[in-house]
């Protein structure tokens, strides 16, 4: 069985406390990401705002329940992903994670890790004037995320984004890790299309 790292028992211990602190560097690190999380399973981003919302409200009444069996970001993403299901099944949607998505034409894009083989040409080319349109750039790339299946959305941003493990994002997701590297795979490239297309614009 795999247990916490001290960071997030650290972290835990912190927040039972009461630590205001604690609490808004882990809001700050995950909030964003937990939303777009949520919209791929609630139909509207104020809806999931409002299970994030409940969400944040559970973790801080429950974190003295969190046993460090995964790590903290796991435990949260279970608290939300069964608080989005459950408003989900009140507005009478259903979301299944085990859904592969469209077909890609970037097979050999990615290595057996899945990293890329050639980064894109926006990250390629990056000169101090790219620098500075960042931001612009990470604005795009979050509005393609938000246009992800939900399968592949919640993947990427459990595996890519917010760093959980693979056994953690299946067990979380109900996944075979076969699925789950399908799913991330076009998730990446639907990424990486969009960056290129985004880049060929310039």
């Amino acid at each position: 069985m795999e247990h916490v790292d001290s960071g997030d028992r650290e972290i835990a211990l912190r927040l039972i406390k009461g630590d205001a602190a604690a609490f808004d560097r882990l809001y700050r690190q995950h909030n964003g990401a937990m939303i777009r999380f949520c919209r791929g399973i609630v139909q509207s981003r104020a809806i999931a705002e409002d299970v994030v919302q409940d969400t944040w409200m559970a973790v801080l009444n429950r974190i003295d329940l969190f046993e460090g069996r995964g790590s903290l970001a796991s435990w949260i993403y279970t608290i939300l992903l069964n608080k989005a299901r459950s408003r989900a099944r009140r507005e009478g949607r259903t979301v299944f994670f085990d859904d592969y998505g469209s077909g890609d034409g970037l097979s050999d894009a990615f290595d057996g890790r899945g990293h890329w083989r050639r980064l894109p040409d926006l990250w390629e080319n990056l000169t101090p004037e790219r620098q500075i349109e960042g931001r612009s750039v990470l604005q795009h790339v979050e509005a393609v995320i938000d246009t992800l299946p939900p399968a592949q959305r919640a993947v990427l941003i459990l595996r890519g984004q917010q760093g959980l493990k693979p056994a953690e994002v299946c067990t979380l997701l109900d996944i075979s890790e076969g699925n789950m590297r399908v799913l991330l795979h076009r998730a990446r490239v639907t990424l990486r299309n969009a960056l290129d297309r985004l880049n060929a614009m310039d």
